[in-house]
């Protein structure tokens, strides 16, 4: 399917971000965005920062790292888990993700997402805080886990909608900003910059 074609009353909606995730939700409410790009920035942890600054941070580094015009609708997002002030991203090895999926079992953890959009001369924000509990995760099982490789590349060692839904009874929150975009949220942004949930001209 072709992109849709900005017209004057439909701003071009560019996606800062590769993740597949974040285009499946999109098109999950009936948005395609005309352009997906990819930002290049340090995302390590400043000492001492906590999470919900983290991700601010983060999610706003990615949207001015971006040359777009003034007219254009950029979207970007950052999502982490946090149990306690320690901030879990993405693990870099097996190792890394079985002490992160340790670290949850049998406990709540936090986990965040910042959207930030430019428009104009704009820049709006929003942080979305959802909690989710694991249930205590057996030896065995987290091998098994492990095995089948969801853990790469997902903050925190894992997806939601993935194999690790296997661990999670429970989900206070937005269930799509834990997969890493919070639909309702940024829906309402969009719409207040011309952007409408079909991706279309009405």
């Amino acid at each position: 399917m072709a992109a849709p074609v900005a017209t004057a009353s439909r701003p071009r909606l560019v996606l800062g971000s590769a993740s597949p995730r974040r285009l499946e939700l999109l098109a999950q409410i009936g948005i395609l965005p005309d352009d997906v790009r990819s930002a290049d920035i340090d995302e390590t942890p400043l000492k001492g920062e906590d999470a919900r600054a983290y991700v601010r941070r983060i999610a706003l580094a990615k949207a001015m790292a971006f040359d777009v015009t003034r007219d254009d609708v950029l979207l970007c997002a950052d999502t982490t888990v946090a149990v306690g002030r320690r901030i879990l991203g993405k693990p870099e090895s097996r190792a890394e993700a079985a002490d992160f999926m340790r670290l949850m079992s049998g406990r709540r953890h936090r986990v965040l997402t910042a959207v930030v959009i430019r428009h104009k001369d704009k820049v709006r924000d929003r942080l979305v805080e959802t909690a989710v509990r694991m249930r205590p995760i057996g030896a065995a099982e987290l091998e098994a886990y492990l095995d089948i490789g969801d853990w790469r590349g997902k903050a925190g060692g894992y997806a939601i909608q993935g194999a690790a839904a296997a661990f999670i009874p429970w989900v206070q929150g937005s269930f799509s900003s834990v997969v890493g975009l919070p639909l309702s949220e940024t829906a309402a942004i969009l719409s207040a910059c011309g952007i409408s949930m079909r991706g279309t001209s009405p």
